[in-house]
């Protein structure tokens, strides 16, 4: 995963600590499958940093309890401190020892219940040296075109990432899971895309972009990126629709 400055190293080598100490735990492993941003760059599919760990929960609601436990043990025996966490879901923020000024936190989130449509593949990440079971790329992908919406209803918030993402698997060639978007919008193809164009074309400017994209990726790629990335996206996602419709 890439480091947009050397500063950041000390967050990366918490995210992976945490994720050995989770994936060594048999009962965890099974209930935790990997994906977001940080899960797409360990395998290849993103090219920038990541600061966060995502999950989707797969057991019933009853384990959740368990789970939490055993998370909450690791988090311990690591010194992590739990600056704080949901009473309803597996959300955590974790703060680890960091200079001053420094990026000392991590947030990690297990979805639950995961959305039905998901499909999932065992994956080695090489830079952990494990096994996981992680969402598949056109899965990610349906998820990363429906988050600026469903981000945006949740807290009236755009994040920078989620447009850089959705440009990034565009022009990779990367294609979508129609399902996972349909299940999650209630609705077709070209009605989501048609929302999400308008949505990209008045929420999205380049301060949104600005706002978290330039500490993770690195600067020369951002300053490149700042200006055409709405153009470029909207390019994409009006070729999309055109598809869909022709």
């Amino acid at each position: 995963m890439i480091l947009p400055h050397p500063k950041e190293a000390v967050h990366k080598a918490w995210l992976y600590r945490i994720l050995i100490h989770l994936y060594d735990d048999n009962a965890l492993s099974a209930a935790l499958y990997f994906k977001g941003g940080t899960c797409a760059a360990m395998l290849g599919y993103l090219d920038r940093f990541s600061v966060d760990l995502d999950f989707d929960f797969m057991l019933p609601r009853e384990e959740i309890d368990a789970t939490r436990k055993k998370m909450e043990k690791i988090f311990t025996s690591l010194g992590l401190e739990i600056k704080d966490k949901s009473q309803n879901t597996l959300q955590y923020f974790l703060k680890y020892s960091a200079a001053a000024h420094a990026r000392n936190t991590i947030k990690i989130d297990a979805t639950f219940p995961p959305v039905r449509s998901n499909q999932y593949q065992a994956f080695r990440l090489p830079e952990i040296d494990r096994i996981v079971t992680c969402q598949t790329i056109e899965t990610m992908f349906a998820n990363k075109l429906v988050a600026p919406l469903d981000r945006y209803e949740k807290n009236e918030s755009v994040a920078g990432r989620d447009v850089y993402d959705i440009h990034y698997f565009f022009l990779q060639g990367y294609r979508y899971n129609h399902a996972v978007i349909e299940e999650r919008r209630h609705t077709d193809l070209p009605a989501f895309f048609q929302e999400l164009i308008k949505f990209t074309d008045t929420h999205v400017n380049e301060t949104t972009i600005t706002q978290d994209l330039n500490f993770l990726v690195p600067y020369d790629k951002f300053r490149t990126l700042r200006k055409c990335l709405k153009n470029e996206v909207l390019m994409f996602l009006k070729d999309e629709l055109k598809r869909l419709t022709h």
